[in-house]
């Protein structure tokens, strides 16, 4: 792996992402703010899920659970009065909790069946959501009316981001990371040399959904109002999976790359009304050419384009 893929290695790109992110506010518009506060929302989705689809290789299809979760804990505490910034934490929580609780029986299955497993959850909840009165049925729930500043909001997703970030560097250097590389390689093998591969995805499940969580309260703080339909949908949970597997699965910096690319892509769907239904068909053949040609995303044609053009040199250099 190249050295810039290395968490060791990584200062240079992380703090390239972190002038993008935190420096914009001094000089951009509110436009490019809000397109700013997308890539970051993107990223921490990515880059979280990839902690545990990616590292450990559990692909979850659910994540938009999460999501939900945090959206709605902010808004149900902001209408009891709670300052929106002190909901962040409990939604966590009841994320880590409600990610044990599904991931217990669901770490028991493998492969497709895990995932299939937790298309199941996802539905499930959003089902739920859109049926009791106290998360406003189908209809929703706004937050309540009050001074709403976005630049706080912004600086809170970014610095989310870049932590996020973070913690997958870290975790990816220190024994945790080995046990979910090892867990992602061959987890019966693992298991034999005593990485307690339960635990471990408990873990990371529990680590990842928590950071969601929090971005999914930042998002109900950002758009002041949430719907099951909005952020329960599997179709988010889809686009969580999608920016990594076209970034660079497994890597650090790939799920960068890949919120980012979806960022940008869905910025200018929207912006076209031709193409704003056709967002999933041209996600799907994104993910179908980086499959056939390059299963390692962006990340691995980087790698492949840099070591032709060094074997290049080389021949240049011999003759």
């Amino acid at each position: 792996m190249r050295a810039w893929l290395l968490p060791t290695r990584s200062v240079a790109w992380f703090g390239l992402l972190a002038a993008a992110l935190l420096l914009p506010p001094a000089m951009a518009d509110r436009g490019t703010l809000n397109d700013l506060w997308n890539v970051a929302f993107a990223i921490v989705l990515a880059s979280a899920w990839n902690l545990l689809g990616g590292f450990a290789g559990q692909i979850s299809l659910g994540y938009s659970a999460f999501v939900g979760i945090g959206a709605y804990t902010t808004v149900l505490l902001a209408l009891a009065g709670w300052s929106p910034w002190l909901t962040l934490p409990v939604g966590a929580a009841l994320a880590v909790v409600f990610s044990v609780i599904i991931g217990l029986p669901t770490f028991r299955l493998r492969g497709p069946y895990f995932s299939i497993a937790t298309i199941g959850v996802g539905e499930a909840v959003r089902v739920i959501a859109s049926g009791v009165e106290f998360t406003g049925g189908s209809s929703g729930l706004r937050m309540p009316s009050g001074a709403f500043h976005f630049l706080p909001n912004y600086y809170g997703m970014a610095a989310l981001a870049l932590v996020t970030v973070g913690v997958v560097a870290w975790i990816r250097e220190h024994a945790f990371g080995m046990a979910l590389d090892a867990i992602r390689q061959d987890i019966d093998a693992a298991e034999a040399l005593g990485v307690h591969s339960a635990r471990y995805k408990l873990l990371a499940h529990a680590v990842s959904a928590a950071l969601v969580a929090v971005a999914g309260g930042l998002f109900a703080t950002n758009f002041q109002y949430i719907s099951p339909g909005s952020v329960f949908d599997f179709r988010l949970s889809l686009s969580i999976v999608l920016m990594p597997i076209v970034g660079g699965i497994a890597t650090l910096v790939g799920p960068v790359l890949g919120a980012v690319l979806f960022s940008y892509l869905q910025i200018k769907l929207l912006a076209s009304p031709a193409l704003r239904d056709s967002y999933l068909f041209i996600y799907g053949g994104l993910l179908m050419a980086v499959m056939l040609f390059e299963p390692r995303g962006i990340v691995g044609l980087w790698e492949r384009l840099l070591g032709a053009w060094t074997r290049a040199r080389s021949r240049a250099a011999e003759a």
